[in-house]
């Protein structure tokens, strides 16, 4: 059995190569249907690899912590920022 060429469309980002990729982007749907699919398609993969698996352990709920902290601090790193200054003077 030889393996068929996935059509551009189809293919995934790490299935591009590099001179495709411009075409393989304008080909994606960044509607705001398509943004959910998209990211209900990643919590999925996510899901599947990571928490529901037979054997799990704590590496899929240590990296959603992890995620989740990375992003708290990103989003408080102006007003951080602010008190550092303001915590000497």
């Amino acid at each position: 059995m030889a393996d068929r060429p996935v059509p551009l469309k189809d293919a995934k980002l790490m299935e591009v190569k590099l001179g495709q990729l411009p075409s393989w982007i304008i080909m994606r749907d960044f509607t705001p249907s398509g943004m959910l699919m998209g990211v209900r398609r990643g919590y999925e993969r996510y899901y599947n690899k990571y928490i529901n698996v037979k054997k799990g352990g704590l590496a899929g709920l240590s990296m959603a912590l992890f995620g989740y902290v990375v992003i708290s601090y990103i989003w408080n790193y102006d007003h951080l920022k602010h008190e550092r200054w303001r915590k000497y003077h």
